[in-house]
Parts: structure tokens; C-alpha cells; sequence
């Protein structure tokens, strides 16, 4: 039987989202071509009609995982008034829910440290993830008033305290790795403002 144009498009973009999510929860080493196919609804024998490797497909599910994240912390910071912006990104991203289903969050957290040891065509990928983190950083801390150039400061801050909280069998620690990021992303926002008046 064959499918049309669209059929495979669809069933590309359900191995890539499924990837996606299986990667941020188990890692990616963790992680087989067949067991995700599986997953996914579909036949081992079918993967490479999509994908000319899992590298591939760790690149797509790279892209993936960061379109997601960055598309809800945009809806967000959108929602939240100039002065708040920064501070609801890392709220929302030093958040126990976010911490506690890494399946649904932000793939930088979840795959940093195995994604240093991938092909450079794939940690091309994650680094454009990256750079669209920052921007929206960016764009939190100039609508907010402060320095768009903190905004690096504030995804290492956000991206380091998930991972810490996320290995830290302590409950007490991890949430304090969590609210201390937090406190760090909020200074930054007002770090260089110029003082309220007296």
C-alpha cells in the first residue's frame, strides 16, 4: 500500500514528538530505535523510511523538544506585566511540575550533559534551541528594564538548578536548588535598574 505525502509527514512528525519525550524522560543512550517505535505506535522496519539514523533523529527531537518549551514560556511571559516577565519564565521553569515530568519539559535540562558527547550536526541543533532560549531571555529582561545581556546568566542559572533538583534524591535540597534559581533569575531582572526613589 502506498501513503500519501501527508500520511508520511504525520507519521515523521509522531516519531519525532514521541522521541522527543522518550528522550527527555530515559536520556538518549537509554533509549532504542525499536523500543521508541513501539512507542510510537509503529513497526521497527519503518524507521528508516524517515530517518537515515537515530543521530537524525536525535537532532529532529532536539528541535522538537525546544519548539515546545519555548513556545509555552513565550504564552507565559506574555501573560505577565512588564517587571514580572523574567521572574514567570523562571518560575515556570523551576517549577516542581516541571521537575517532577521532564518528559514535557525542556529538553537543555533533560539531554545537556549527553548531548556534549554527539556529532557536532547534532549539537548544531541543540545550540539553535538554545540561542531561542536565550532570546526569549532576552526579551523577558528588556521588557522588564533590565539587561538583555544577563539573559545567558539567567538560562545557566534556570538550566543548572533543574538538573541539580532533578538528581537530588533530598526533597528539602532539591527544592531549594529550585527556589534559589529562582531567587538568582530574579536579580538579575533587577540587577542595574536604577533605584526607586525615597
Amino acid at each position: 500500500m502506498r501513503y500519501s505525502k501527508d500520511h508520511k509527514q504525520e507519521t515523521r512528525e509522531r516519531i519525532v514528538r514521541t522521541a522527543a519525550r522518550r528522550f527527555r524522560e530515559d536520556g538518549v543512550e537509554a533509549v532504542g530505535v525499536a523500543a521508541l517505535m513501539a512507542d510510537a505506535g509503529l513497526t521497527h522496519g519503518g524507521f528508516y523510511a524517515h530517518f537515515p539514523s537515530k543521530e537524525a533523529l536525535v537532532a529532529a527531537a532536539c528541535a522538537e523538544g525546544f519548539g515546545e518549551s519555548q513556545r509555552r514560556l513565550r504564552k507565559i511571559i506574555e501573560q505577565r506585566p512588564p517587571g514580572e516577565k523574567l521572574a514567570a519564565m523562571a518560575e515556570s521553569y523551576l517549577s516542581p511540575a516541571h521537575r517532577d515530568h521532564p518528559g514535557q519539559g525542556c529538553i537543555a535540562a533533560a539531554i545537556g550533559p549527553e548531548i556534549a558527547r554527539h556529532p557536532a550536526e547534532t549539537r548544531a541543533e541543540y545550540t539553535q534551541g538554545l540561542h531561542g532560549l536565550l532570546e526569549l531571555a532576552e526579551a523577558a529582561l528588556e521588557a522588564d528594564g533590565g539587561d538583555p545581556a544577563a539573559a545567558a546568566q539567567a538560562v545557566a542559572a534556570m538550566v543548572g538548578a533543574l538538573i541539580l533538583a532533578r538528581g537530588a534524591t533530598d526533597q528539602t535540597l532539591s527544592d531549594r536548588f529550585l527556589d534559589s534559581g529562582v531567587q538568582a533569575v530574579r536579580g538579575l531582572a533587577t540587577h542595574g535598574k536604577d533605584p526607586a526613589p525615597r
